[in-house]
């Protein structure tokens, strides 16, 4: 076990341990590094904790106006790539090809396991203080801010890759794909990728091959942005390159493929979910970013306005019922689900979940992955996981019958479960249940709430703007211009801070259905969603139409994302 930073710097006469106690005072309060604050409150110099730290990890330490650093270094390790883990490559062994670069943040392990995926060798680390690394970083790059299109061109002019223009895909050799695969341009493009998607927030990357061309894409805020395309003879290189990073079978071309990477960047671990499909013309390859940095686990966060919220947290501290969520596919129900957990998640409590996949991992929580193939489902966990003497349960998706049926067994015999549909309102989870052939009266005795909920972008800060809507807009709200005149309407521009998109983020609206004697009773009686809705409402529910134009008058949001995601309500 390496030996603490502070043990160190009084064992080389740094400080003394009554300036120890000071740091470690302060510690407690800021949080911040044991060097930085060291160096802050002036008891030692920034030099000597570089020493110290290099003690403690076994790294030399350079100083990086005394480098002189090859341009081939440049090329391997590009801006963005130095950028966003503040190191500076310095040397290359000729012999291993191994790369020492120089870091401002040496105590984070991972930086060094995600460069080696990123390079494809062996990386060694050095210390060197932050300024120098970013100076350098400046002067290093300066006219080499090098763009997705730049590698694009770089890639058609390499003579090596031009090889297999117009190669039949099926064709190909596995030696040449493992060559392509390892080919630098290759590398660099998925790289500078891969990080820019990190960068800008985006939950998914798109690799695409047709006929006559090969697209990548990536979403961001739910909504899909193209990339610089490569060369379409770039597929099976750029697909072998992601299976190579994945552990998956470069070989296997024919069947899909799950696999995952795990980067760290900035201190934060990036789990990467990777699907690829055989299509008609290639591979395609879908990378599923999980960010825990961008997804905020907090129920104060999620965008639930405060008497819905209040509401909500009341519901979910019953002892026993059955809680669901609602929504299409990529609402954020799993976050709401796992922010909700997140609050309930104390000691005296057992939480278990089963899901495809666990998506967030949550020190405390019992969690259990599907694994439909080996029989490991939904159904067949539940029963498992009643045997473990949970309080709370979650289930991933209650997709049949037989899930549904285990699911009220465990609420009536008092536990606590939290489960997804796929339905359009809170209302219609009633009759989805239902449909399922769930009896009428189990479906009373245990649903307690029903959460629908659908994301909407946010509209940027800096660039919000208030407008007056068009007349044929105000008819799609469902209000006449004179009432849309005593309103507040809002857009976002565009800057340099959203892309010029005019969102920033995106943030939920949530219709909370909460069950009472009424409204069981006109279930028993078999009553019509419509008129079952229009109860709900008089009992406080706000449809989701209704949220989302309080969301658009306070600025939150804008016309289009309010009508793109819900449908006017009819009394």
């Amino acid at each position: 076990m390496a030996r603490k930073i502070g043990t160190i710097m009084i064992d080389m006469g740094y400080l003394d341990e009554e300036a120890m106690w000071k740091v470690l005072e302060e510690q407690k309060r800021s949080g911040e590094l044991l060097g930085k604050i060291a160096v802050r409150l002036g008891l030692v110099k920034e030099d000597q904790v570089l020493k110290a730290l290099g003690e403690q990890l076994g790294m030399k330490v350079v100083k990086l106006a005394d480098v002189t650093i090859p341009a081939e270094l440049t090329e391997l390790v590009n801006e963005s790539m130095a950028t966003a883990y503040k190191i500076v490559p310095i040397s290359q062994n000729k012999k291993d090809k191994s790369i020492t670069v120089a870091m401002a943040e040496p105590q984070n392990p991972s930086t060094l396991e995600s460069l080696r995926m990123f390079l494809s060798t062996e990386v060694k680390g050095a210390i060197a203080s932050e300024a120098d690394v970013m100076a350098k970083i400046e002067q290093l790059y300066a006219g080499h801010h090098e763009s997705i299109q730049d590698v694009v061109k770089q890639i058609e002019q390499d003579k090596g890759l031009s090889k297999m223009v117009g190669r039949n895909e099926n064709t190909i050799d596995l030696e040449a794909i493992e060559e392509m695969a390892e080919a630098a341009p290759v590398r660099k493009l998925l790289n500078m990728v891969l990080l820019l998607a990190i960068k800008d927030k985006a939950s998914d990357i798109h690799f695409e091959p047709f006929e006559e061309e090969y697209k990548m894409r990536y979403r961001v805020d739910g909504i899909l942005y193209e990339l610089v395309p490569p060369p379409r003879h770039l597929a099976p290189a750029i697909s072998s390159r992601i299976k190579v990073m994945s552990n998956l079978d470069i070989a296997e071309r024919r069947l899909p493929q799950d696999g995952r990477i795990q980067l760290a960047l900035g201190g934060n671990n990036v789990d990467i979910r990777v699907s690829t499909l055989p299509t008609m013309f290639g591979e395609s390859v879908v990378l599923r970013i999980l960010d825990r940095t961008v997804v905020q686990l907090d129920l104060n966060r999620v965008g639930m306005p405060a008497d819905t919220l209040k509401t909500w947290c009341e519901v979910v501290e019953k002892p026993n019922g059955i809680i669901l969520v609602t929504g299409p596919t990529s609402s954020g129900k799993t976050t709401t689900l796992y922010a909700t957990l997140n609050r309930l998640n104390r000691i005296e409590d057992k939480i278990i979940t089963t899901e495809e996949p666990v998506e967030y991992e949550i020190e405390g929580l019992i969690q259990i992955p599907i694994n439909a193939e080996i029989g490991v489902t939904f159904a067949a966990c539940l029963r498992a996981i009643l045997r473990q003497d949970p309080d709370k349960i979650l289930v991933g998706e209650t997709r049949d019958l037989e899930t549904a049926e285990i699911s009220i067994q465990a609420s009536l015999t008092g536990h606590i479960v939290f489960t997804t549909l796929h339905t359009n309102d809170a209302p219609s989870a009633i009759t989805r249940l239902r449909d399922m052939g769930l009896p009428t009266f189990l479906i009373t005795a245990t649903v307690e709430a029903v959460l629908a909920q659908r994301l909407v972008r946010k509209i940027c800060n800096f660039c919000r703007t208030e407008f007056t809507p068009a007349p044929e807009v105000c008819m799609e709200l469902g209000m006449t211009s004179e009432e849309a005149a005593t309103k507040k309407f809002f857009y976002g521009k565009g800057c340099d801070k959203c892309n010029n998109t005019g969102y920033k983020g995106r943030q939920g609206l949530y219709e909370l259905l909460v069950m009472n004697d009424t409204l069981r009773d006109m279930i028993i009686a078999e009553t019509s969603l419509d008129e079952f809705r229009s109860a709900a409402r008089k009992f406080g529910m706000k449809s989701l139409r209704e949220v989302g134009m309080e969301a658009i008058h306070t600025g939150l949001t804008s016309i289009e994302e309010v009508l793109r995601e819900t449908v006017l309500d009819e009394d």
